[in-house]
């Protein structure tokens, strides 16, 4: 058996997001966001569950805060629901909103944890949407306006703060794909989307330096890795754009200033032009505290013309998969860092998201879910590879904390650590709860 050790200094935590634990989606003077449109629309998600209870978080907080001073965490990371904040996207503040999370900020405090707060993680205000969206560029002077006040509000309180959540799927899965909120199909309409979200990023960024908030900022976008089948220039091309997808498009012009010439132009081949207007990538490329990183899978694959958008099939190589039918592919995991890493330097890069989905029920009150523990026993094994060849990494935050509402879908999905019975709310924490606790503790690992 190895010893896996990770470097003295390492944080470690977890994390959860607002609409897929707090429920209480009327109570509080909270407005209603595009989540609890389109979760409400027949066919969008399975069984037509919604969050309108979810975990019930938004009562059972202080039980939340105690699982996770009971793991031992150094940080957690949770997200803010805007229309708890601004029920209408802008205008009047709701303040019950405001007391909502100061009273988790503070329980966290007061047990040691330090917040990590997400700003959007998908919970667009309704209202928004009804105006257009992310498409229309006022959401974007919204968000920075929403921005200003919580760093006001919680300025000394939340020192590491991320702008976006995953805004590959916040344009791409959402207005492309069409599965998540607010479920258009429209290439050119995502795409758009995803140059106006890291407008919003770099603009929220320039807001926190100018009103000197004590803390660091970054964001989170989700990143994948395919393997080419073969050391053909037509699958490494075929991969290397799916990978693009995620990866260059979202970071090249936070870093670099620019978009990635290969995707414009695959673009350009599928009739996208991105509006860029005079100041956008100046705004976009402001300097980021650290990169969070999520990342759960890969695969192997090859070129494959007309199809999908990008060229290119998977090759079934029988990988285990978890139950949500994602392969387990740590090598993508250790290549994604190592490419970043090569690509925009030694930036602090914290995982803010990596774990998996094991629909394990309890027995006798344990829930016996060696799957996840295998699969966080090789991702970690992973990421020590990667911070031995040089990777700046500084803490790792695995998803999630809870069982939860898993988008579209619904409860059909467990990826937490802590099992939730969703009839009677009651948490039992996991086989791999114990598992990461005594990570935690010792900071290595068996393998």
């Amino acid at each position: 058996m190895a010893i896996i050790q990770f470097p003295e200094g390492m944080k470690w935590g977890t994390a959860t997001a607002s609409y897929q634990i707090e429920g209480a989606v009327n109570e509080g003077g909270r407005g209603t966001s595009i989540w609890d449109t389109f979760s409400k629309t027949p066919g969008k998600v399975v069984n037509g569950d919604n969050g309108d209870i979810a975990c019930d978080s938004y009562h059972r907080y202080e039980e939340d805060v105690e699982l996770l001073t009971d793991l031992g965490v150094d940080v957690y990371r949770f997200s803010v629901a805007w229309p708890r904040i601004f029920p209408n996207g802008t205008g009047e503040v709701n303040q019950e909103g405001l007391e909502y999370y100061h009273r988790l900020v503070d329980k966290l405090i007061e047990k040691g944890i330090e917040p990590m707060c997400t700003l959007y993680h998908w919970d667009l205000p309704q209202a928004l949407e009804d105006k257009g969206g992310w498409n229309n560029r006022e959401t974007i002077d919204a968000f920075v306006q929403y921005a200003e006040l919580m760093f006001n509000e919680f300025s000394g309180k939340i020192k590491s703060w991320l702008t976006l959540n995953e805004p590959w799927c916040i344009s791409f899965l959402s207005n492309y794909i069409g599965a998540h909120a607010p479920g258009n199909k429209d290439l050119q309409l995502a795409t758009q989307i995803s140059h106006h979200l890291l407008v919003a990023h770099g603009l929220t960024v320039k807001k926190f330096r100018n009103l000197g908030i004590e803390g660091k900022i970054g964001f989170a976008p989700n990143t994948t890795w395919l393997e080419p089948y073969s050391n053909r220039q037509e699958d490494i091309d075929a991969c290397n754009r799916e990978i693009g997808w995620y990866i260059e498009w979202f970071m090249d012009p936070v870093f670099k200033g620019n978009y990635p010439e290969f995707m414009l132009d695959w673009f350009k081949k599928k009739g996208v032009q991105l509006e860029i207007k005079d100041g956008d990538m100046e705004a976009i490329q402001q300097r980021v505290d650290f990169l969070g990183i999520n990342y759960y899978t890969g695969h192997i694959a090859r070129y494959k013309e007309n199809s999908g958008l990008l060229d290119w099939e998977l090759v079934e190589m029988n990988y285990d998969r978890t139950d949500i039918g994602w392969p387990i592919f740590p090598e993508g995991f250790y290549n994604v860092l190592m490419r970043i890493k090569e690509s925009y330097g030694d930036i602090p890069i914290y995982i803010t998201e990596n774990g998996s989905c094991y629909n394990d029920e309890p027995e006798n009150g344990q829930v016996k879910d060696n799957g996840r523990i295998s699969y966080l026993q090789q991702h970690l094994t992973a990421l020590s590879r990667a911070i031995a060849s040089g990777v700046n990494v500084k803490g790792y935050i695995t998803w999630s904390l809870l069982d939860n509402f898993e988008w579209a879908e619904g409860y059909s999905m467990r990826f937490g650590i802590v099992h939730v019975n969703y009839r009677t709310l009651e948490r039992t924490k996991k086989d791999s709860y114990y598992w990461f606790k005594q990570t935690i503790a010792n900071n290595w690992f068996e393998n």
